[in-house]
């Protein structure tokens, strides 16, 4: 029973004498393994749902001075819209008219335009895909860290 209890002092890094707090030490060690382990599920399951068809599509068209920016997922994203308009301030698009469904999936149709036209900075339809992703991956960081 001795060297049984000295394992488990070890394998806890316990450094009780008692039996008591050694299986205390030992209760609190498992139930911190039983959060790491639901929290590395969580992110399994997330990355997991991002991979392959799941993960949104991408679709951004210029049209004369504006772009139409397609984004379609299958699954419910909530609250990527926020960091997809994040992502279009940053390129310093203003939306003109945009189409949001998040019921059973995300879907978004949006036209953009740049705020400033005159502005020397060339924005094409590549440059506003670019950002657009970085905001999903955004998006997908803050996701896995809840």
């Amino acid at each position: 029973m001795f060297k049984k209890l000295q394992l488990l002092r070890s394998i806890t890094n316990s450094h009780a004498h008692d039996k008591a707090s050694v299986i205390l030490d030992a209760s609190k060690y498992i139930k911190d393994l039983k959060q790491r382990v639901e929290r590395l599920n969580q992110d399994i399951a997330t990355a997991a749902s991002f991979t392959g068809e799941n993960f949104p599509t991408i679709r951004v068209e210029e049209q004369e001075d504006d772009f139409l920016i397609k984004v379609f997922t299958t699954r419910n994203c909530q609250g990527l819209l926020v960091f997809i308009l994040e992502a279009f301030e940053e390129l310093s698009l203003e939306v003109l008219q945009a189409r949001v469904s998040t019921s059973d999936s995300f879907i978004l149709e949006a036209i953009a335009t740049r705020e400033n036209k005159e502005a020397d900075d060339h924005i094409d339809a590549q440059m506003v895909e670019q950002v657009v992703l970085q905001g999903i991956q955004k998006w997908i960081e803050v996701s896995e860290q809840e």
